[in-house]
């Protein structure tokens, strides 16, 4: 092990543990050189810390703009005083070595978030010193250690003090983080400042363009690069099979009310398919502003009912197909009280996620060992998801989030019978359930419950007979909603052969005319949104 200079360099926007981090270093016999607002802090706590502009000779300038950005700071960043000729440039320019730096970044990414943040506040948290001194400490990790994050503060200095400096191993891996810290912090500001520009360069500066404005490139919406920069948050048991390995990653600005988000209060480990399913159960419940439950298997809802209270949907929903509820995952979009989880406790389920779970609700979910329970606390309602993403073989798929919603109250009727207000109220509720099954997807229902779902079919034909196969009950007198237009009458014919009194569907078919002549042929009412839903 290299010995380690006796000197740290401490530049943090964020204070947290630094205190006593410089007091340790001290005790280590650490000189402290720190720029402004740090070294203030410093000496607030006591300490004794050399102002960079001394160490440097120079004062700051430009408004703070420039501090750091001297030979004697990089140079004594860089230089490895182990080589001849590092050591010479060093003696000549009256370098001295920094064993140590401790930076982080001004908060780019939280002001970014701020959607009434100026473009000049964003501009100048633009860290310009920060990110060079990183970068040069990382770039010299074998003479170097480099510590960007609050929660190694502690370990590092555990070994600094148990033998004198840090390991290859160490300096390697605080390196590798450092590098990642100022390349994330980079493709922040790339994003932001694209987004903003764009806005900029629009019809009206960034606002709404007014009547006759030339529509922007759709293309211009989405990025010419994209990276990805997710944290690790756990690794999973396995993937999707247990030859496959799996992680969940998060999103290094947390969304509140997510799955990725939620925090674990009962059972085992989750496994790869336990997040899918949770996440398709929790987009679903969401959508219901009543109490609902929503019973996932395979990523697909096979229960979804809504009622006065959370036991009552977790019962309607489990009735409209129990064999496949045993096993399932279920949400609710309510703070889990006790009799919610009692019922849910009548039947083997994997996992349980709500935006709360009441105390009594736990009591009566302790029994259940296997069963894994989560809290996505409430949903942050501005956060909302940009893009969806879907890899494939060599790429990437990138759209726009599927946040549309049909009014189905307003939406036009195009047989000659109208539905009934009850029909409507149960063709909204269907609509909002195809919405999240795999195309080609009905959904037949009455009320607000589900009696029968055809998912994930090659043809829409198919899917009717297996909404209506799976019913445990007669569906006479029951809505159905097909996420696209029916190709063809037959899916139609068998829905009514059934006893569905009423259709929700996009239309848009060459053949809509023929469709809707056989609505009216069998009495059907039927409504269109002009808002199709494909989920594949």
């Amino acid at each position: 092990m290299k010995p380690m200079p006796r000197r740290a360099l401490v530049s943090v926007y964020d204070k947290t543990g630094v205190a006593a981090l410089a007091r340790r270093l001290a005790s280590l016999g650490f000189q402290i050189l720190s720029t402004g607002g740090t070294a203030e802090a410093l000496r607030r706590d006591g300490l004794d810390v050399a102002d960079v502009s001394r160490h440097t000779g120079q004062p700051e300038i430009l408004g703070g703009r420039v501090k750091t950005l001297h030979p004697r700071i990089h140079g004594g960043l860089l230089g490895d005083p182990s080589e001849p000729s590092h050591r010479a440039d060093m003696e000549r320019s009256s370098i001295e070595p920094i064993g140590l730096a401790v930076v982080n970044l001004y908060p780019f990414r939280s002001v970014a978030a701020k959607p009434d943040a100026p473009l000049g506040e964003l501009i100048e948290m633009i860290d310009i010193g920060g990110p060079a001194m990183i970068r040069s400490a990382a770039k010299n990790h074998a003479a170097v250690g480099v510590l960007v994050d609050p929660a190694d503060y502690g370990p590092a200095l555990d070994e600094i003090e148990k033998t004198g400096g840090l390991s290859d191993e160490t300096r390697r891996r605080l390196a590798a983080k450092a590098f990642a810290h100022t390349a994330a912090y980079d493709a922040d500001i790339r994003d932001t400042l694209a987004r903003r520009f764009a806005a900029l360069d629009q019809p009206g500066g960034g606002k709404v363009p007014g009547p006759g404005a030339t529509a922007p490139d759709p293309a211009a919406e989405f990025p010419e690069t994209i990276r990805l920069e997710f944290t690790r948050k756990q690794s999973l048991r396995y993937g999707e099979n247990p030859h496959q390995k799996g992680a969940l990653y998060v999103s290094p600005a947390p969304v509140a009310g997510t799955v990725a988000q939620a925090r674990q209060v009962q059972g085992r480990e989750l496994s790869y398919n336990n997040l899918l399913d949770l996440d398709a159960a929790w987009r679903l419940v969401r959508e219901f502003d009543r109490p609902a439950a929503v019973i996932v298997k395979h990523n697909n809802p096979c229960g979804v009912a809504c009622a006065a209270t959370l036991a009552e949907a977790f019962e309607e929903a489990r009735t409209t197909d129990p064999v496949s509820a045993f096993g399932g995952i279920v949400a609710f979009n309510r703070e889990l009280d006790a009799s919610g989880a009692a019922a849910a406790a009548g039947i083997f389920l994997e996992c349980l996620i709500a935006p709360s779970i009441a105390t009594g609700a736990r009591d009566a979910l302790k029994a259940k060992t296997g069963l894994r329970v989560l809290e996505a606390g409430a949903a942050d309602a501005s956060a909302t998801a940009v893009f969806d993403l879907r890899s494939l073989s060599g790429g990437l798929l990138v759209q726009d989030a599927d946040t549309g919603n049909a009014d189905v109250a307003a939406a036009k009727v195009v047989t000659r019978r109208a539905p009934t207000a009850e029909e409507r109220r149960g063709l909204a509720f269907a609509w909002k359930v195809a919405k999240h099954v795999k195309s080609n997807a009905i959904v037949i229902a009455r009320g607000e419950r589900t009696l029968g779902v055809g998912a994930g079919q090659m043809s829409r034909v198919d899917s009717v007979r297996l909404a209506v196969g799976k019913a445990q009950e007669p569906v006479a007198g029951g809505v159905l909603a097909s996420d696209a237009f029916f190709p063809f009458r037959d899916g139609l014919d068998e829905a009514a052969k059934a006893g569905v009194t009423a259709v929700v569907q996009p239309g848009g078919s060459i053949r809509d005319e023929e469709i809707i002549a056989a609505a009216d042929e069998h009495g059907l009412a039927m409504v269109v949104t002009g808002l199709r839903h494909f989920r594949h």
